[in-house]
């Protein structure tokens, strides 16, 4: 009876193997029993409780119960997994830097590169070469700082009637970090009429009016100074300069002259003689100051200044080498009776000797410049002159 019976259950194990095999995973197979001569090899996903079921299942069995579906599942680690040394699904996967971005919009990282995920300055640096630079307070202070500054060359801009060039130096007291007290004073070492009106005077004996054409020597002015915005910009990609835009205004004094005659050739008993240009004194006149610009300072204690200054100053011209009408009157009357000029009723500020004698190099007669300063007052003209030039200089601060 022992084949017939192990016949049978075969026969009833092939259906309920057959559904095993399409819901249950994979497992090692079992080891046959005693008692089974023949026994079926069962499904390696066959699990080890299924195979006991069915050895204990009877030779034939009424109905097949329906099983429930499957609830997926993450797979377990098994021992066997353990044993060989394979890494699970966790470990597998990436790690990410700890300073990587972390994505909250839904959106996939541009890069999945662990070095080009890495943070600067709190930004994701997508791309190696390309910094991100992010805006910081302001590297030196200039609060309680004095600052000495030199500009080597300020060059009139505005020229019509007259040229200047000349050589400024101011101190500023920076009182706040915005906001300084300067003072300043620039010479002239060029100041002449422009070309234009001297061809004026050589060819139709003609000038621009003296208030239009008053010249400055030297200024002395006192104001303040404020600083209305500063920031700084990247050099050389790796340095950084920090610069502030400057606004100043003043007020002082200056002292002007007036071009009474041109160069001229002076010719005596068949000789030549080059007489240089003659400029009389027309005193000291009220000066103001504006100007703005831009400081760019590089490290602690030095800095550039690039500014536009318009210095403004009255323009009467009512006395001469400080000899008013009257005076060039009264000279003029002594000149053309060819008396001397002693004992003559002159103001007390009138320089005689600037318009007598006669020059020892150039033989040149001073008293024939009397008329020329006389038409200089005898018309006397009020005007504001504006002296606009550019300060290209330097400052040390400390």
């Amino acid at each position: 009876m022992r084949p017939f019976r192990s016949i049978a259950l075969l026969v009833a194990a092939v259906p309920a193997l057959a559904f095993a095999q399409g819901a249950a995973p994979a497992q090692p197979p079992a080891a046959p029993g005693p008692d089974a001569t023949a026994p079926a090899s069962p499904s390696p996903a066959e699990p080890p409780e299924r195979q006991r079921t069915e050895r204990d299942a009877p030779a034939v069995p009424q109905s097949i119960p329906e099983a429930a579906p499957a609830t997926p599942s993450a797979p377990a680690v098994t021992d066997e997994d353990a044993a060989d040394g394979a890494p699970s699904s966790a470990q597998a996967s990436a790690t990410p830097p700890t300073d990587a971005p972390v994505l909250d919009t839904g959106e996939a990282p541009r890069t999945t590169d662990a070095q080009q995920q890495r943070l600067v300055n709190g930004a994701p640096l997508y791309n190696p070469n390309v910094n991100v630079h992010i805006v910081q307070k302001k590297r030196f202070a200039d609060e309680g700082k004095h600052e000495l500054v030199l500009y080597p060359a300020a060059v009139q801009v505005n020229g019509k009637f007259t040229n200047h060039v000349g050589t400024a130096l101011n101190y500023v007291y920076h009182l706040q970090e915005n906001f300084a007290l300067q003072v300043g004073g620039q010479y002239n070492w060029y100041s002449d009429e422009s070309n234009f009106n001297l061809e004026l005077i050589d060819k139709v004996r003609e000038q621009a009016q003296a208030a239009s054409s008053l010249l400055l020597q030297w200024g002395a002015h006192a104001g303040v100074e404020v600083t209305p915005l500063y920031g700084k910009f990247a050099f050389f990609n790796n340095s950084l300069a920090q610069f502030s835009l400057v606004l100043s205004g003043g007020a002082g004094i200056g002292k002007t002259r007036h071009l009474i005659r041109p160069e001229v050739a002076n010719e005596v008993d068949g000789q030549t003689y080059q007489v240089p240009a003659r400029f009389g004194d027309t005193g000291n006149k009220f000066l103001g100051e504006v100007g703005g610009g831009f400081r760019v300072q590089f490290g602690e204690h030095y800095a550039l200044r690039l500014e536009v200054r318009d210095l403004i100053y009255t323009a009467r011209v009512d006395k001469v080498d400080g000899c008013n009408l009257a005076d060039f009157e009264a000279l003029e009357a002594a000149r053309a009776a060819n008396q001397p000029f002693d004992g003559l009723n002159l103001s007390g500020s009138c320089k005689v000797a600037k318009f007598d004698g006669v020059d020892p190099k150039t033989k040149k007669n001073y008293r024939e410049d009397i008329i020329l300063g006389r038409d200089l007052v005898a018309e006397p003209s009020s005007d504001v002159l504006n002296n606009v030039s550019f300060y290209a200089g330097f400052s040390v601060l400390f």
